[in-house]
């Protein structure tokens, strides 16, 4: 399990001279973030993408950048940090994503971020959802782009890992270009070079949160042109994508593909990302050597932690959609659902979901 370290200083982006784009003047950093790195990423997702799926992940696909759930600024200050930090090593590289927006408190949640080993801090300027306006952080921040870029700037003056900003294309009725463009170019006064684009505005009021990712239509093109505007700039596009060729169309145009809820339900599109996206060429494991590698995890965390609560459905919950689209793959999930089956505890029984028992 991993715990807190002090991580070695990474250079950090020199300020340039003004960068000039259409009505944006500002004096912006240029990128020194790895575009190879994040090429691939799976979204933050609430409830889903805990430290046991990310584990998971991993063991699909070695280079597809994980980002954890959102965690505020709140809980980290003033809660348990140990439980919302840790993780396993094997989950690098591993981004942090805080929801927040007191520039000091998102310098003290960094700071703990990069000394329990994060790779990237990541700010959430995307989520729509009431119970986080009600924070006064994710997709409302939209309508402040000053406060952000101090959010930014403090937590880039407190770490020396990336930090980075995931956004929508706008907010209510700010849903032009030019408002997106604007946000960008005054978030990056801060000091961020990486913006991750979900290409749907946000509707505040009357949408859900599911709503809110199926009924604003989707406009890549923002996320083209924010990538031509600010060429500096490591620009990656989120949302709606599913399929390894619309993959490759985004990276046409784009520095990098964050898939969402894809990646969740049919996990193993990833199991090529590494020789496809990242030119690695160890061999592509296959559905069942997965699951094994997953079963000494599943057993040491199950050692460590079930007299603690954890339980067997708490990580297989996660490996579901790993038959999607195959014959067996409804038993697959029926078994490893089973409350009776699950109970006993026994990592065994992936195999046993995988024979169709």
């Amino acid at each position: 399990m991993r715990g807190p370290r002090m991580s070695a200083a990474r250079p950090r982006c020199i300020m340039s001279g003004p960068v000039c784009k259409p009505a944006v003047m500002t004096t912006a950093p240029t990128s020194t973030a790895p575009y190879r790195g994040r090429r691939l990423s799976v979204a933050p997702m609430m409830d889903w993408t805990d430290r046991h799926c990310r584990v998971f992940h991993r063991h699909i696909t070695k280079h597809t950048w994980l980002y954890t759930e959102m965690v505020t600024t709140g809980a980290l200050v003033y809660g348990d940090v140990e439980r919302h930090l840790r993780f396993n090593e094997e989950e690098h590289p591993v981004a942090l994503q805080l929801g927040g927006s007191d520039p000091h408190d998102l310098a003290v949640s960094a700071k703990l971020g990069e000394k329990w080993g994060y790779d990237e801090i990541n700010l959430n300027c995307g989520c729509p959802s009431e119970r986080v306006q009600k924070g006064a952080f994710g997709a409302c921040l939209m309508a402040e782009p000053e406060l952000v870029r101090d959010c930014v700037k403090a937590m880039r003056d407190a770490v020396s890992i990336d930090v980075t900003v995931k956004h929508r294309i706008g907010i209510d009725a700010s849903e032009s270009y030019d408002f997106v463009r604007d946000f960008v170019g005054t978030v990056a006064q801060g000091g961020c070079t990486t913006f991750i684009v979900h290409a749907r505005n946000a509707i505040l009021k009357g949408l859900s949160p599911k709503e809110n990712r199926e009924i604003p239509p989707l406009k890549y093109e923002y996320a083209y042109q924010l990538k031509r505007d600010f060429p500096q700039f490591e620009i990656l596009i989120n949302g709606g994508i599913k399929t390894e060729s619309e993959i490759d169309e985004h990276l046409r145009h784009v520095d990098g593909v964050m898939l969402g809820r894809e990646a969740y339900h049919n996990p193993y599109l990833m199991a090529t990302f590494d020789s496809r996206y990242y030119d690695d060429a160890a061999p592509v494991k296959s559905r069942e050597e997965v699951l094994r590698a997953m079963m000494p995890y599943i057993a040491a965390q199950l050692a460590k932690e079930g007299g603690r609560g954890l339980k067997l459905n708490t990580i297989t919950r996660h490996m579901l959609g790993l038959m999607q689209g195959l014959p067996g793959a409804r038993q697959f999930r029926q078994t490893l659902s089973d409350s009776k089956k699950l109970a006993a505890g026994n990592p065994e029984l992936l195999l046993d979901a995988l024979r169709g028992r």
